[in-house]
């Protein structure tokens, strides 16, 4: 258990040494004053992590001190000790900051649960914190989040490549953050304060594509009623982002080759050769050589885009990046759904280091959302955390012998799915005593999918 430091101020001694010797028999380091005053400059003197005040005292008394405490450091805890009459009061310091009130006389479980719940959620406090003062410290570009050797070597990468006019090809599996590195090398290229304009070319058309890419004059097909510019000339200058560039139809990749070779296109409809001065830079999850031997993407297309190849890592590679990224994602969140106190619990923080993160970053800023919204008074714990998956595949079970020898050939795949998901799910209820919490840690899932299953499949609790 952490040895935490503990203030108790009061101005009853007997009451001060009855208080501190309870503590200290916990392994806690008690602080003591007798009054207000003298408790303050503790509080200025000592890194505290919690203070435990008598509301009725002479001089300055625990609503006094509570202000004068919150001014030093508003994140510090403070419990106020109070009779019964004096409940009014201590609703008024809870309004003014009190982390809680003890009405006296408290029994001592009573008086330790609150001190152990106040300096856990400081300790939450100060280390998230801690990793935000990290991520503002980190060489972040335009957002992305990591100090792990593979980003460094990407960061390194980026500021090589920023001032020279190559084209730059990023591979990565999806969702983690191509888009966000091109973005950085333009922003610290000598285009910056030129146009960023990024295209996804899987969502289009080959025909809407084309438009869309190079522009096209007034009457060039149906619906053209008016001349519009493409991409590229809205980017002139600039950097122009070609995210899923495998999708990119081969009737268009010889038009894209070109404004690569020799920077000039025409408008579709038009005959007018247009030149243009812009960055291109691409992204695939697929791998472009393999297209290549497909016969789906051109090879002088590839070599023309590929001048440097930058390739992103998935999260379950650089796991270190998780508590940076889940502080990044907490203080999103905490402003936008205006939480204030928003905060990962600590075996929350170890389920999230846990899961597979096949979605990668994107998956993870879903999942921090997600807990931010279902969480109670900012505290995200275990049960709020509900990713796409939620098994260790390093530790799943894989089998060593023919299923062939148990599974009719007959039987379809969702059959069997259902029936082995079905049959765990209740070997496990019964195995726990019904108790769905353990039920669910012993499949390896949060409670709240537990209970979509039990639904999903019917199962009703036993009596």
């Amino acid at each position: 258990m952490c040895s935490y430091s503990i203030l108790v101020v009061d101005d009853e001694p007997n009451y001060l040494i009855v208080l501190s010797e309870l503590l200290r028999d916990e392994d806690l380091e008690v602080f003591t004053a007798g009054s207000g005053k003298a408790g303050l400059d503790i509080c200025r003197e000592v890194d505290l992590d919690l203070v435990i005040t008598d509301m009725q005292m002479d001089g300055m008394d625990g609503m006094a001190l509570l202000e004068q405490i919150k001014e030093l450091n508003p994140d510090l805890p403070v419990l106020i000790m109070t009779a019964h009459a004096e409940v009014e009061k201590a609703v008024k310091a809870m309004q003014a900051g009190a982390f809680g009130y003890l009405a006296k006389p408290f029994a001592n479980d009573e008086l330790l649960v609150n001190i152990y719940r106040a300096a856990r959620h400081y300790s939450l406090i100060r280390e998230n914190k801690r990793l935000r003062h990290q991520l503002q410290s980190e060489d972040c570009f335009s957002g992305i989040v990591g100090k792990s050797p593979s980003m460094q070597r990407v960061y390194k990468l980026i500021r090589k490549v920023a001032p020279t006019p190559a084209s730059v090809l990023i591979t990565g599996e999806s969702g983690t953050g191509k888009e966000l590195v091109a973005q950085a090398v333009h922003s610290t290229s000598p285009r910056r304060d030129e146009a960023f304009i990024a295209v996804n070319c899987a969502a289009l058309s080959a025909n809407l594509l084309e438009s869309e890419l190079f522009g096209h004059e007034k009457g060039a097909f149906t619906g053209a009623a008016s001349m519009r510019k493409g991409r590229f000339e809205l980017a002139a200058g600039g950097t122009i982002f070609l995210d899923e560039i495998s999708e990119i139809p081969l009737e268009l990749q010889s038009k894209l080759l070109r404004i690569l070779q020799e920077k000039s296109f025409e408008r579709v409809g038009g005959a007018k050769t247009l030149h243009v001065d812009v960055r291109v830079i691409s992204a695939s999850n697929k791998d472009l050589k393999e297209e290549v031997a497909a016969g789906h993407f051109r090879e002088d297309l590839f070599y023309r885009l590929n001048v440097i190849h930058l390739n992103l890592p998935p999260l379950r590679e650089r796991l270190d990046d998780l508590p940076l990224l889940v502080a990044f994602f907490i203080e999103k969140y905490r402003k936008i759904l205006q939480l204030e106190n928003l905060v990962v619990g600590e075996e929350a923080m170890k389920l999230l280091l846990r899961l597979p993160w096949d979605g990668n970053v994107r998956e993870l800023e879903n999942t921090i959302e997600r807990a931010a919204i279902l969480c109670d008074a900012g505290n995200i714990m275990v049960e709020d955390v509900q990713p796409e998956t939620v098994y260790n595949k390093e530790d799943h079970w894989q089998p060593g012998g023919d299923l062939s020898n148990f599974i009719p050939e007959s039987v379809g795949l969702n059959e069997v799915l259902y029936a082995v998901e079905e049959r765990m799910l209740i070997k496990a209820l019964d195995e726990s005593n019904q108790v769905q919490a353990r039920a669910a840690s012993q499949l390896g899932i949060t409670k709240s999918l537990l209970q979509y299953k039990l639904k999903k499949y019917g199962l009703k609790k036993k009596k």
